[in-house]
């Protein structure tokens, strides 16, 4: 009995072993980690940009990636109109491989509008957006545009916190409320809004936060 026992034994270790082996092989999970550190630094380029593809807003902007597979980190560039779209864009290219680190690089240019070609349709969207961040736009186009061209040049202005200024527009005139971190952004913000044409008066409500 032992001795057969004795012949048994190397035989089944070797159809478990090998049973094993092919399990590994057909199994993704198990080669995951070699896969992840095996791709290349055009190939994580290329998962971006098919992540920003898949977007119809992102791919439609001028986006560059440029990335380093080995220490697992990219770089974006390019510009895009919004914020909303910027952060879009930095959460696409994140979900394109697991712990990618992301230099976000994107500016914000919002694109000119001009009066001519400002559309109720943009009036509309643009009251709605307003309303969501709590500003005032009055009925007529011109109120609306006026808003538009404000909120951009603040956003564009390294000098001015767009995000903590409130901007109401009625009849031409602009009031900017809110708090900001200093009076030079105060006086910036005035400034913005009463360099841009159409507007007739600017009532500077902005208060300065205490340190």
């Amino acid at each position: 009995m032992k001795r057969t026992l004795s012949i048994l034994l190397p035989v089944v270790l070797g159809v478990a072993l090998t049973a094993a082996c092919e399990t590994a092989s057909e199994n993704p999970v198990a080669r995951t980690t070699g896969e992840t550190s095996a791709m290349t630094s055009s190939q994580l380029e290329s998962a971006i940009k098919a992540k920003f593809s898949a977007d119809a807003q992102l791919n439609a902007a001028d986006l560059s990636v440029s990335a380093d597979a080995e220490r697992n980190e990219a770089t974006l560039t390019g510009t895009v109109e919004t914020q909303e779209l910027r952060l879009q864009a930095v959460a696409a290219a994140k979900s394109a491989r697991a712990g990618l680190l992301i230099t976000d690089k994107i500016d914000v240019k919002p694109r000119e509008v001009t009066r001519e070609t400002f559309t109720e349709d943009l009036a509309r969207r643009e009251r709605e957006r307003a309303k969501e961040i709590g500003d005032k736009i009055g009925d007529t186009l011109d109120d609306a545009w006026l808003h538009t061209k404000i909120v951009a040049k603040l956003v564009t202005n390294n000098d001015t916190p767009e995000r903590k200024i409130n901007v109401d527009v009625s009849n031409n005139v602009v009031t900017l409320r809110g708090t900001v971190d200093s009076a030079e952004q105060k006086a910036e913000a005035e400034r913005t809004a009463k360099e841009t044409e159409g507007v007739k008066r600017v009532i500077n409500q902005l208060k300065i936060a205490r340190k």
